[in-house]
């Protein structure tokens, strides 16, 4: 058997152990370390010396040096300005002896230095050449003493760091180690014992157990002349006085909040940690405590709360923790004070829930007589006592579904590590792919990141794909099922662990908590009372119904309990009014536990009623000055607007669905939300059984929908059937309406004329009922689709809608017909004028945030900004253009317009790089939604452009197409000015082929059908 063969022997052998270690337990933890151990010699012996040059792409077995600098916090508080000469004495030193001795330094962090080398002999002459020089240095008041650690193992490397298991070790071991003292694990002392330097050695410490580390090291101390050979005990867990248990997991992200409850703990005696069942509240007090075992000489004690059936021994369970016997007829309590009172110690009090009165009454007797005392209690709720400050533990980060750009993308999630990492434990040959990545991040972010959800989830890799397991999550309860055996009872499912903390609840609490479960992704404290406050028969399990009628004015007290049980969260945005949200599997559980009341159905239709109302409340406001905070607000509830506009179709109760979408059109329209809108009249328009008014009013939205939208659908025959409607109702401002919009359309897709004789029509009506809104909008209309042909008409159209607008307080109307008013000039030249008009819409509109009309402002000044050859300028307008369409899920026909202009302007430019880019993805876009103008503009572009590379046929037949069809189609003539200049250029073209050629070129472009001349303006080879 080749060297080759042998390690990937070694390494299937040691997969193998791994997969068993669950049964084999220490046997298994033996094997993998004498194996690791032969595989490490194996590899060693395979290395050839290297300069240090490649060290930076190198993955596979490597040994890695870490160091720091003991006691650095308290060198900078006592020395400031001599640690700054100091560290940077210690950095070149530090540096050198690393660099000389062929290893790479891959990260720095405050004082320590992480470095990675191929052979493990140059490493431990680095350390010795280090710590030398650092102990012959002249160090004056600031003297330093650092610790290093030494480790050989298999890594891989992501983004230019290092990641895998003995990376956690070799920081592991350095801490363990003083100032001064070089410490080597077994792998890396195997490796160099044959070829020690001269007069040095290495003294055998023992096997230790290491903070983390499910397996125990066996450690190795460099002894060397200049070095120091006697140090205090190593820090490791068998050093201190504690009964933290061995972690058989590795323990992921967490980073901030290790920080933050470290430092709460320094200032007070007395920290809890809150948060969801399931978020890593006891993992994460273990982590902490094991960080901080050097600080409290007097001992750091695990008490676990959970097997406990009562409050009245929990003074007993500390004292079992302890290690502390029983003294016959003493108190309990007593005995714990008389021992703590004298020692500095750390007290881990586990799930503190269900005795938390006698939690409570112990800790506030503890701490009143125990100076020494810290207390790091954890629980669904705060304890209550005086001096305690509260710390809620969140789920772990996770990514949006949504949002992934590959395998890449999951690295920052603490959540998708721990999901991985618990699937290679479950199945050692499971692999992160570009095909399975997508299912990980939505079982991430469906199960919000609560760790227990995701290794239940992560332990069904034996059996199912990701793909699968991500599928069945709407059935979660029964899916996340067989935890370990020796876990808690309520850690062995996801049920039981909600379970646990609804059994705990109150029976008016379990009222709400079910009743809040209607709403999707959060609510206000008034939507709670308007939905929630309802009378509502439970049943208990002798199937006996119980009436409960929540008060209006109970609701606040009982929502506040719910989130001091972090059963319900309340969010910390800047938002002026508070909201709460359920975690995803809480509201699952709690809708079934509401289901089975059979009173679901009520409860959702109170929820409908209530978005309706909300809805309607703000459908005056919308076009008022509030309308710039409504818009966002209405953003915030999209989530319940869908769950109630959902439940009218469930229920059978369109006219509420439809009366909904109506009242939100321009919540729709500005919002950026016209595709949302449409969807969903889509579905509630099938349904006849609504009044004729609503039914009229819902097509009328349609139909605004569909006149802005890129839908490519023919709005005619909706408005015509509104019309119909509002014509039997005798509804004028119904049929101004559908006229108005009628005419938008027909303008846009079939004749100018028609379109502006429709709008008139609408606007006559409009001012026989004196309606100012309708009014505006028939005239901003009217400005903007006659501006190429009759400019003082649209002026004073313009002029007009913005003097009404400012008299109505219509805030998104002034910011649009601006705009207007600003392109009319720009069209007729006036230049300083457009500038003027175009930045004070813009300045008003970006208050609004997302929304068409900043995009077509944005829009208006790229064309100034051409027009007045600034084409950097331009070009930056319609990149912002570009990239707000995509904000706001994009108007097709908007960004076709942005990139035929970009692509005319490359053509005044002289750039033509890009430029039939730009013509063949705005041809895209207006094909796609049948823009008969925009089809036309870019065949005019793409005959420019054919001109322009002498392909002087092609641009003439083109040109014909495009005139053909202003004439006979959209009733549309070139303006004035690019008629002008497109004669001239097509008379040089006829001198150029004469005659009887250009006229041939004309008739065979008149004869060309759309999909024809759309084909053959895309042709290069003609």
């Amino acid at each position: 058997m080749d060297i080759q063969d042998q390690i990937e022997n070694l390494r299937k052998k040691i997969q193998s152990y791994q997969a068993l270690r669950d049964d084999l337990g220490d046997l298994a933890e033996q094997k993998i370390a004498a194996l690791e151990h032969e595989l490490l010699t194996l590899l060693e012996s395979q290395r050839t010396p290297n300069d240090g040059n490649t060290l930076t792409n190198l993955t596979g077995t490597l040994t890695f040096l870490f160091t720091d600098i003991e006691g650095s916090t308290q060198l900078w508080e006592q020395h400031p300005e001599a640690m700054k000469t100091a560290l940077a004495r210690h950095d070149a030193i530090l540096r050198q002896s690393i660099e000389i001795h062929h290893g790479h330094i891959f990260k720095t962090v405050g004082d320590a230095f992480y470095a990675v080398f191929v052979n493990t002999s140059d490493a431990l002459v680095a350390a010795l050449a280090a710590q030398q020089e650092i102990y012959a240095e002249h160090w004056g008041e600031t003297i330093i003493r650092v610790r290093m650690g030494l480790h050989t193992g298999t890594v891989e490397m992501r983004d230019g760091d290092y990641f895998g298991p003995p990376l956690n070790r070799v920081a592991r071991l350095m801490s363990a180690g003083h100032g001064g003292q070089v410490l080597l694990s077994t792998a890396a002392a195997e490796l160099v014992r044959t070829c020690l330097p001269a007069d040095t050695d290495l003294r055998d410490m023992g096997e230790r157990r290491l903070k983390d580390l499910t397996r125990p090291e066996h450690i190795y101390q460099l002894l060397a002349p200049g070095l120091p050979f006697d140090f205090p005990p190593l820090k490791t867990l068998d050093t201190f006085q504690t009964n933290l248990p061995a972690q058989v997991t590795s323990f992921i992200g967490r980073e901030k909040e290790i920080l933050a409850i470290k430092a709460l703990l320094t200032k007070n005696r007395l920290t809890t940690l809150t948060g969801s069942g399931g978020a890593g509240k006891t993992r994460l007090s273990l982590q902490v405590a094991a960080d901080l075992l050097d600080s409290f000489p007097g001992g750091v004690w695990f008490v676990e709360l959970a097997p406990l059936s009562g409050g009245g021994v929990v003074p007993q369970a500390v004292m079992s923790a302890l290690g502390i016997r029983d003294e016959g007829n003493r108190p309990p309590l007593e005995i714990l004070e008389d021992y703590l009172q004298a020692r500095t110690s750390l007290l881990i009090l586990d799930n503190c829930e269900h005795v938390i009165a006698a939690a409570a009454s112990m800790a506030a007797s503890l701490l009143q007589t125990c100076a020494g005392l810290r207390i790091l209690a954890s629980g669904r709720e705060t304890l209550g006592i005086a001096g305690e400050v509260a710390y809620y533990v969140p789920s772990l980060s996770f990514p949006d579904p949504r949002k992934l750009t590959g395998i890449e993308s999951l690295r920052e999630s603490e959540a998708a590590r721990l999901f991985v990492e618990r699937a290679r434990a479950a199945l050692p040959t499971f692999t992160l792919t570009d095909e399975n990545v997508r299912a990980v991040a939505q079982i991430c972010s469906r199960l919000d990141g609560i760790p227990l959800a995701l290794e239940l989830a992560a332990a069904r890799v034996k059996v199912l794909k990701v793909e699968q397991i991500a599928e069945r999550l709407d059935d979660r309860f029964h899916l996340l099922t067989g935890g370990s055996r020796t876990a808690l009872p309520r850690q062995q499912t996801l049920r039981a662990l909600i379970d646990w903390s609804y059994d705990l609840l109150s029976e008016p609490e379990r009222t709400l908590l079910m009743r809040l479960s209607v709403f999707s992704s959060g609510w206000t404290l008034e939507a709670a009372e308007a939905v929630c406050s309802v009378q509502y028969s439970v049943f208990s399990s002798q199937s006996q119904s119980t009436e409960y009628c929540l008060l209006n004015t109970e609701i606040l007290d009982l929502l506040m309990q719910l989130v001091n049980k972090s059963l319900v969260i309340m969010d910390t945005n800047e938002a002026s009014e508070a909201r709460y949200h359920l975690l995803e599997t809480v509201r699952r559980y709690a809708y079934e536990k509401l289901t089975e009341t059979g009173q679901g159905m009520s409860l959702r239709d109170r929820h409908l009623d209530y978005f309706l109302g909300l809805a309607e409340r703000a459908e005056p406001e919308l076009v008022k000055a509030p309308s710039v905070d409504w818009i966002p607000r209405l953003e915030i509830e999209l989530d319940n607007i869908h769950a109630a506009l959902s439940w009218s179709l469930t229920s059978q109760n369109p006219e509420l669905g439809l009366r909904l979408v109506n009242a939100l059109l321009w919540f729709w329209d500005e919002g950026g939300y016209t595709r949302d809108g449409y969807e969903w009249l889509t579905q509630l328009l099938n349904h006849k059984t609504v009044q004729p008014q609503t039914r009229a009013k819902a097509l009328g939205v349609m139909g605004v929908i569909l006149a802005f939208g890129d839908f490519g659908i023919n709005v005619c025959p909706i408005l015509e059937e509104s019309l119909t409607i509002y014509r039997a109702l005798g509804d004028q401002a119904g049929i101004a309406h559908a006229l108005l919009y009628e005419g938008i359309f027909v303008f846009r897709e079939q004749d100018v004329k028609q379109g502006v004789d429709l709008v008139l029509e609408s606007l006559a009506i409009y001012r026989t009922l004196n309606h100012k809104l309708g009014i505006v909008l028939a005239l901003d209309y009217l400005g903007r689709i006659i501006y190429e042909h009759d400019y003082p008409q649209a002026h004073a159209y313009l002029a007009e809608a913005l003097e009404i607008c400012y008299e109505i307080d219509y805030p998104s109307g002034t910011t649009r017909t601006l705009a207007n008013l600003g392109h009319l000039a720009v069209r007729h030249g006036d230049y300083p004028a457009a500038r003027i008009w175009l930045e004070k819409a813009l300045t008003r509109q970006r208050k609004f945030g997302k929304g068409r009309y900043a995009i077509h402002t944005l829009a208006y000044l790229g064309e100034l900004a051409n027009r007045e050859g600034n084409y950097d300028q331009a070009q930056g307008y319609y990149k912002e253009c570009l990239a707000l369409l995509d904000q706001t899920g994009g108007l097709s026909t908007m960004a076709g317009w942005i990139l035929v202009k970009v692509g005319h302007m490359t053509i005044s430019q002289g750039n033509l790089t890009n430029t039939r880019d730009f013509f063949e993805q705005s041809m895209q876009h207006f094909t796609k939604t049948n823009e008969k103008i925009g089809i036309v503009f870019t065949v005019e572009g793409l005959a420019s452009l054919a001109l322009l590379q002498e392909r002087p046929q092609q641009a003439v037949r083109l040109v014909a197409w495009a005139d053909m069809i202003r004439e006979t189609v959209i009733n549309n003539p070139r303006p004035p000015a690019e008629q002008a200049d497109m004669d001239r250029e097509l008379a040089k073209v006829c001198a150029q082929l004469g005659d009887a050629a250009f006229t041939a070129a004309q008739s065979a472009g008149r004869r060309m059908s759309m999909d024809e001349a759309i084909a053959y303006a895309l042709k290069q080879d003609v």
